[in-house]
């Protein structure tokens, strides 16, 4: 510190002063003695808490449930390939069983895209997601 200007000296003091007064100072009690808090209600309880037995009978992990299947939707009997290149799905419909890539339909219905565990068919405006059997999840 030999180096050091007068001023320098003098920057580095104003510093530590800062440094070991801000703290206290945000920290103090700021109450004004006497003065009364607002009046703020307490928050409240629900009368009637949720059940837990809904949270524990879900699926970790797993989306919400969506509507049930379309009945004349197809089945999804499984996923061959691969889901970034050449994957088709092997489908059960009213005409027998055929193999689809996405953009391919079968009854009214056209398979949009795969997932590992899924299909999703189109139809009009209507979208469905159709389980790989199997899986618990049917949605």
């Amino acid at each position: 510190m030999a180096g050091l200007s007068l001023r320098e000296h003098g920057l580095i003091a104003a510093a530590v002063l800062v440094v070991l007064t801000l703290p206290p100072w945000l920290l103090r009690d700021t109450d004004t003695g006497g003065a009364s808090p607002p009046n703020v209600a307490p928050l409240a309880a629900p009368a009637t808490p949720p059940p837990l037995r809904a949270a524990f009978a879900r699926t970790l992990f797993a989306p919400p449930a969506a509507d049930a299947l379309p009945d004349d939707a197809p089945v999804l009997l499984g996923v061959v390939g691969r889901l970034d290149r050449d994957a088709v799905a092997l489908v059960r419909g009213a005409e027998g069983t055929r193999s689809l890539s996405p953009g391919d339909s079968i009854d009214g219905w056209q398979l949009r895209s795969l997932a590992i565990d899924a299909a999703y068919f189109t139809r009009g405006g209507q979208t469905t997601r159709v389980p790989m059997p199997g899986n618990d999840d049917q949605r």
